[in-house]
């Protein structure tokens, strides 16, 4: 018996949950280790307060769409939640200072930037015109999200070092690409399918180069590196000399290694 489209797409869906669930708690040992320390040390919240806004826009876009967008409610939803246990955790541990410049992004990000794009789309547009306006604001994060690891594969070609760009990285931001590129394309949602054809060519291209240049002659670089982890996020990593952190994301003698997370 033939497997309708439908089922398909709810298939790909669910095996796209899972996979965003586990990218989701991939930065669990980074805030296991702010609450060991009592510190933030160097950490950046721009990545946690970026993926609870990416949460927050594809929730409102599966509202508005309402047929199928079921398994977008609720990875997101989930996305919510821990993100934003994520956010209190930092504000608790992190100095006044940087305390003060997340609450200050937050505001202005997920409060006044969100609530303008809420309110304008609510009342400037309506029926299929305000789901495409979403659509293409959901679209075009996407888009810049999964373009980010343009930096990193440009830093592995210049210094022949794969050091920040695992091969699981690749294959599971691949493998998640994959999932949600075939949900969107099933149902048709090209809002959903477009970006993450972009993320299955970048991941395909970093897992090339990681082959290419695994077992190459790695080349000093005194400038800041982006990077990404498991988890899709990106990383601004200050390295100096030739010593690399042994923990991702820790200040270590070498330099602060600060990460800045983007939600896939």
């Amino acid at each position: 018996m033939a497997i309708n489209h439908a089922t398909w797409a709810f298939i790909f869906g669910l095996l796209g949950n899972v996979i965003s669930f586990m990218v989701f708690l991939a930065p669990l040992p980074t805030f296991y280790q702010i609450y060991k320390k009592k510190s933030t040390e160097g950490f950046q919240s721009l990545p946690y307060v970026v993926a609870l806004f990416s949460s927050m826009l594809w929730i409102y876009y599966a509202l508005v769409k309402k047929d199928a967008s079921l398994l977008l409610i609720t990875i997101n939803s989930f996305g919510c939640v821990i993100e934003t246990i994520y956010l209190a955790i930092f504000l608790v541990y992190a100095p006044s200072k940087t305390r003060y410049s997340t609450i200050k992004l937050l505001l202005l990000l997920n409060v006044f930037g969100f609530g303008a794009m809420l309110l304008s789309t609510l009342y400037l547009t309506t029926g299929s015109k305000r789901l495409s306006v979403i659509g293409w604001i959901c679209l075009v994060f996407n888009i810049s999200v999964f373009a980010a690891p343009l930096c990193i594969m440009k830093r592995v070609i210049k210094t022949k070092s794969v050091e920040f760009m695992p091969f699981s990285l690749s294959f599971f931001l691949t493998l998640n690409a994959v999932m949600w590129f075939f949900y969107g394309l099933l149902l048709r949602d090209y809002y959903i399918a477009l970006p993450n054809t972009l993320g299955f060519l970048f991941g395909i291209i970093q897992m090339v180069l990681y082959l290419i240049y695994r077992n190459a002659e790695p080349k000093p670089l005194d400038e800041p590196t982006k990077l990404q982890e498991l988890n899709g996020h990106i990383i601004d990593v200050v390295k100096l000399n030739t010593v690399a952190p042994s923990e991702p994301n820790h200040v270590t003698k070498s330099g602060p290694v600060t990460e800045t997370v983007i939600n896939v």
